[in-house]
């Protein structure tokens, strides 16, 4: 989690990166390092009919964890490149990631439109 619960989605959909991103090339893999792997994984993936104050508590609880962990950029990046459709993962959870996809599709739309210019729209 990148701010208090408080705050908008908005901000935590902008990764702020608090440590240089890891050299792709070392040997062992990001998730070596993720924090989770030492904490209890039930608090990352929601239980079949779980009531929703508690997901909240629980997703707020792993997002805790997450805004400690040095891969969270890199988990967070993993999950919106796969798409992993369930848990928290670097920081966001499962509606939280479909928000930053959708936000960078339309990004993405916008920028191939301006590229285009007015010359290709003519044409």
């Amino acid at each position: 989690m990148l701010q208090p619960p408080h705050q908008s989605l908005q901000v935590a959909a902008v990764p702020a990166q608090r440590a240089p991103v890891r050299d792709r090339d070392q040997e062992a893999p990001w998730h070596t390092e993720a924090v989770c792997r030492r904490d209890e994984a039930g608090l990352f993936f929601a239980p079949s009919k779980e009531p929703t104050a508690s997901r909240l508590s629980r997703e707020e609880a792993a997002k805790r964890v997450c805004a400690r962990c040095p891969v969270m950029v890199e988990c967070r990046e993993h999950a919106l490149l796969q798409p992993e459709p369930y848990g928290v993962w670097g920081g966001l959870t499962a509606a939280e990631r479909r928000v930053v996809l959708a936000r960078r599709r339309r990004r993405d739309l916008e920028l191939k439109k301006a590229t285009r210019g007015p010359i290709a729209a003519a044409g």
